[in-house]
């Protein structure tokens, strides 16, 4: 399609960063590249990932369906990702060059679903144990096996911070970025492409390299939040692998935890810096790119003794949402957005901008009319769970409402107020009627899945065992975009 004048599209697409850690919304962690991307492009302040964890969430943006209708409404390797209508194969089969840089998480591994170039970055051994992906294959002829990947070393989900003291050049973070810029590159000009960068870092293991580390050593850091509603997790956390999601560490280990963190954000955010200056100043191709900057889901770094994510606290729910259009594109710039979102629009978001068809049974809506300024009807609340954990909740970004089906814990937040979520109002009589609407909008969402046995639509039902993290028909084949 030679001339083919349609717009790029680059997703930033990093695994568990944060909805704070960005300075542009006052944050410590200093971003200046993607607070550049805010200065010329719409911020969502009340973004949220659909399920908390990495695979759940990633089927969601690819199919643009809630968890539910994809399938997967928890985390479970291995389970087949039968999905014909994907962003990518839309955009391929619509004339557009697909290309990934980075993580995936399909299965299998090594599965495109219509990626044409997949370089790979995945630690996981799922399939076979000779299975090498792109970025250690290359790291082992590098050093001639001599260093090895932090997340060989350490678990892959530690709240333990080790930075990285080999050559930054080989840190996954860079190989990332070098690769990303290769494929600019190397990439197809007579027709537009659509590029994801997929960072798996700040994800643990926590490995800055030391020396962006070493930019945080004495910096002044917020307090960490602790809810009158968390004492529960208020015990010393003493497991570092992969069952470490709660606890108190040392206000030391701690304290470096979370400078490790901040710093592994600087240091991706200089990663997407080279690559959007490659794109500004030698390829001269990002005044007709679509960039979107977001995460799968947050990480809670110690908030309410909390570590990763998986439930519907903001430090685990809440993801970064930035959507910086081309030159052309008439809208506002450098403003914030409090519309409800989640990962499920960025499927019918990207096809509109790049003007491909919209296929059958996308849940999600276009963030576009959003994006150019327009009063459009909008949804009220978007809905996430974690139903392995036995988490649900609503929000709208000003209030939220959390329960947990296998305990019965209920939590209700005024987020306007109490963006920490310090007070649990659930209890308090002043809010009693707040908490009814919210409540009563998560009975009905439920009350649509009968099988699950979680409302009778007049009512909230306990259960005493986790839901499965997928539906039996996603193993069996069955593909729920078609």
């Amino acid at each position: 399609m030679a001339g083919d004048s349609r717009p790029n599209v680059l997703l930033f697409f990093p695994d568990q960063w944060r909805y704070d850690c960005l300075s542009g919304l006052g944050h410590v962690t200093d971003t200046p590249y993607l607070d550049q991307l805010m200065a010329e492009g719409v911020t969502f302040t009340a973004a949220y990932s659909p399920c908390p964890s990495c695979i759940a969430t990633r089927a969601s943006l690819i199919t643009g369906q809630t968890p539910n209708t994809c399938g997967r409404i928890g985390y479970q390797d291995g389970i087949p990702w039968p999905y014909r209508n994907t962003l990518m194969r839309l955009l391929r089969d619509g004339g557009y060059q697909t290309i990934n840089v980075g993580k995936t998480h399909f299965w299998p591994q090594r599965a495109n679903l219509g990626f044409e170039v997949n370089r790979l970055y995945d630690p996981q051994k799922l399939e076979d144990p000779a299975f090498v992906s792109d970025y250690h294959a290359w790291l082992d002829r590098e050093t001639g096996g001599r260093i090895r990947d932090s997340v060989f070393e350490m678990s892959s989900n530690t709240w333990l911070a080790n930075p990285w003291v080999h050559e930054e050049r080989l840190h996954p973070n860079c190989w990332t970025a070098d690769v990303a810029i290769e494929q600019l590159v190397c990439r197809d000009p007579t027709r537009p492409f659509f590029l994801q960068v997929g960072f798996h870092r700040p994800h643990p293991p926590i490995d800055p390299p030391l020396s962006w580390y070493e930019r945080y050593r004495d910096r002044s850091l917020p307090p960490v939040p602790v809810g009158d509603w968390a004492a529960e997790n208020d015990v010393p956390a003493s497991d570092v692998g992969e069952g470490a999601s709660r606890g108190r560490l040392s206000d030391h280990q701690l304290d470096r935890t979370r400078r490790a963190y901040y710093a592994q954000c600087s240091h991706l955010d200089f990663q997407i810096g080279r690559v959007l200056n490659y794109m500004r100043r030698l390829a001269k191709i990002l005044e007709n790119t679509w960039v979107i900057f977001t995460s799968d889901h947050g990480e809670l770094l110690g908030d309410h003794h909390l570590f990763r994510k998986c439930n519907g606290i903001e430090g685990s729910a809440k993801v970064p949402l930035i959507v910086r259009p081309p030159r052309r594109f008439a809208g506002p710039r450098g403003v914030r957005c409090d519309a409800p979102v989640a990962h499920q629009d960025l499927l019918p978001t990207v096809l509109e901008a790049a003007g491909v068809e919209l296929p059958p049974r996308v849940e999600g809506r276009s963030l576009l009319p959003l994006a150019a300024g327009q009063n459009v009807p909008w949804r009220q609340f978007v809905h996430g769970e974690h139903s392995d954990r036995g988490w649900q909740f609503v929000t709208d970004g000003r209030e939220k409402y959390v329960w947990n089906f296998m305990t019965g814990q209920e939590l209700f937040f005024d987020l306007t107020c109490d963006p920490r979520e310090l007070r649990n109002l659930v209890a308090d009589a002043a809010c009693a009627e707040r908490v009814a609407v919210w409540r009563k909008r998560l009975i009905d969402v439920l009350a649509q899945r009968p099988e699950d046995g979680l409302s009778d639509g007049q009512r909230l039902i306990r259960r005493a065992e986790h839901l499965p993290p997928y539906r039996q028909w996603i193993q069996e084949g069955r593909d729920p975009t078609v």
